[in-house]
């Protein structure tokens, strides 16, 4: 299969292209802008397979996007691009705007004219990759399902929703191949250490403050990024045009915990002459912050066979000895993109 992943380059996006390429040994055509969370070097595992192509291109670029998909004859799109971090969504909510709702569009409009000229219409399809803070926020009982009504809090959630609902209605109106994926909060190896788990580990390892916002009591249910690639892989091929299928680990953990966590490993790995807990520094909490997201995976476990193989426990450790194994990954990003100062502080 021919697959064109967009925001290849990104988190996630570079986990789905090493899986695609290394285990289901794919064609993965990647389209990728290159912002500041864009890495080339979370490629490198696979960017000298055969599977691998790269195009740097933004994918609010019509003509751009439409060469592509005339080049390539993609059998599939999995479409990650977006910008994904909440607190740059509450200052600078514009270029969210752009690329999540306008670049949605792009795409959706490009693989329609596309399928209109092409033998692949049959089995082509359109994996719209999205959050579950499309949801909103749960109280202290119940999950997140494919049918909980949106009910977004920022301008990041806000512009993935709206792009969901472009997804969902190009599959009602046109009929074009469409399945919408809700992910849990993503973790793992390749990680722009402006989110939490990445921050707090080289925060640590420079024995510098460790934010948490608010009391830390905000939950969140971690999914390890390679099991978020699995499931993906799975809804590419078994997965139903016009279904939704929610994407959890089934790891609910208050913030504060995470970050607990996270000094008990540090301090086990590398010892200083006190504990790392010490650094726990609690800050004014984030505009709007949910307090508690959890995803009911059911669907995806029960349709298509799915399970997530790391637990937070296994996935935690894992992670945080990659940070330590990998400085050549991030150190640059760290001296010259982002060095771990907060975002997101509303100005007046």
């Amino acid at each position: 299969m021919r697959v064109l992943v967009t925001g290849g380059a990104g988190f996630i996006g570079s986990a789905v292209s090493r899986h695609f390429i290394a285990d289901l040994e794919h064609e993965v055509v990647i389209v990728d802008k290159l912002t500041y969370a864009g890495n080339l070097a979370s490629l490198a595992p696979v960017a000298s397979r055969d599977g691998y192509v790269f195009e740097r291109h933004d994918i609010c670029d019509v003509a751009a996007i439409d060469a592509i998909f005339a080049k390539y004859q993609p059998d599939a799109v999995v479409h990650l691009a977006a910008e994904s971090h909440v607190d740059r969504s509450i200052s600078g909510s514009d270029v969210f705007v752009t690329t999540n709702v306008m670049g949605t569009f792009t795409l959706l409009e490009a693989a329609r004219r596309y399928l209109a000229s092409s033998r692949k219409a049959a089995d082509f399809r359109f994996i719209h990759v999205s959050t579950d803070e499309v949801y909103g926020s749960l109280g202290d009982d119940g999950l997140f399902t494919e049918t909980t009504p949106y009910d977004p809090s920022s301008p990041y959630s806000a512009t993935k929703a709206a792009s969901d609902h472009l997804a969902k209605a190009w599959q009602r109106t046109y009929g074009l191949p469409v399945i919408v994926s809700n992910c849990s909060n993503n973790y793992g190896p390749y990680h722009f250490p402006e989110k939490l788990i990445p921050l707090i580990i080289l925060n640590a390892l420079d024995r510098m403050p460790l934010p948490v916002y608010g009391d830390g009591s905000n939950v969140r249910d971690w999914l390890h990024v390679e099991d978020h690639a699995r499931a993906l892989g799975l809804i590419l091929v078994k997965g139903r045009p016009g279904e939704t299928y929610n994407i959890g680990g089934r790891n609910e953990r208050k913030n504060i915990d995470v970050v607990r966590q996270i000094c008990s490993w540090m301090d086990n790995f590398r010892p200083i002459n006190h504990s790392h807990h010490d650094l726990v520094s609690f800050v004014t909490d984030r505009p709007g912050h949910d307090r508690r997201y959890a995803i009911d995976a059911s669907k995806l476990e029960s349709e298509l066979g799915w399970r997530a193989r790391e637990t937070f426990e296994t996935g935690i450790e894992k992670t945080v000895r990659w940070y330590l194994d990998n400085a050549d990954w991030w150190k640059p990003l760290r001296d010259k993109v982002y060095s771990g100062e907060r975002l997101g502080l509303v100005k007046a």
